[in-house]
């Protein structure tokens, strides 16, 4: 272990982990919630548009993602409440032009064609410092928000109706939320992918919610769960050399199934008890 953690990009992907166990401990709780799972898997792949441009332009690529996931994200919103599409029309819309945007512009960058696989698929053991960086501040941006926004957040998860009753800003909360939700999509690529990115917002969480149904509580749970598969499937991955992103993905699954089982029997248990007496 110790000759492992000699290594600084190590040390970089379990830094990685530990950022993006918070910022979708946080944000994955959100969308969980608000049921918004499909909304953010259209953010994730329209983001190949911006990753697309930005190497057409000769920027960076996370930068084009960045921009590309917020304004798809208000593009969404947008689109379903002004206009007679349905939501999930305009996320399958989004959804298609970011990822054929994205086939084009690459295909237009004069040169070799970039090796899209660490975007795809993530690939966390490459993580720059630069890459820290930005997932530090978006993590202090992240934590920020919630605490000082906590209730009305709270208020707009679960209950929208509610908090315009009580004259709550929601439409600037789901904006702002949005804009988090697709920020946060888009530093964790670097971590899990495009393809498997949602399931670093999803699985934890509702993993979490298996146990319990407090907000705070659920992004605490989900973050534990978030790190310690993001730490055993880093290990399998480094031993084993196979991805990292997919087996992460992998570990949170069979820790999902495993929980899953744990509840289902212990159902079981009360229910026979319940007979019994």
């Amino acid at each position: 272990m110790a000759g492992i953690l000699s290594f600084d990009f190590v040390r970089h992907a379990i830094e990685a982990a530990f950022l993006a166990s918070i910022t979708c401990g946080f944000i994955g709780a959100y969308i969980v919630a608000r049921r918004m799972v499909f909304i953010s898997g259209g953010i994730t792949h329209a983001s190949f548009g911006g990753i697309g441009l930005g190497y057409f332009l000769g920027i960076n690529p996370i930068l084009g993602a960045a921009i590309f996931s917020v304004l798809s994200a208000f593009g969404i919103r947008l689109v379903s409440k002004q206009t007679d599409i349905r939501e999930d029309s305009a996320i399958g819309i989004l959804w298609s032009f970011g990822m054929a945007v994205g086939i084009i512009f690459i295909y237009l960058t004069p040169g070799y064609a970039p090796n899209l696989m660490s975007y795809l698929f993530g690939s966390i053991l490459t993580v720059t410092s630069t890459d820290l960086a930005f997932m530090g501040t978006l993590t202090l941006v992240t934590v920020a928000v919630f605490l000082l926004f906590y209730r009305t957040i709270l208020f707009i998860s679960f209950d929208e109706e509610y908090a315009r009753s009580h004259n709550a800003p929601v439409e600037t909360f789901n904006y702002l939320m949005l804009t988090l939700v697709a920020l946060v999509i888009v530093i964790n690529i670097r971590v899990a992918g495009i393809i498997l990115v949602i399931s670093y917002l999803t699985i934890p969480q509702s993993t979490a919610n298996l146990f319990v149904n407090d907000l705070k509580k659920i992004i605490i749970v989900s973050m534990i769960i978030s790190f310690t598969g993001s730490m055993t499937g880093l290990f399998l991955s480094y031993y084993w050399n196979i991805p990292s992103g997919a087996t992460i993905i992998f570990v949170f699954v069979l820790i999902f199934i495993v929980a899953r089982a744990l509840v289902y029997l212990r159902n079981l248990k009360q229910r026979k008890s319940a007979i019994a007496d």
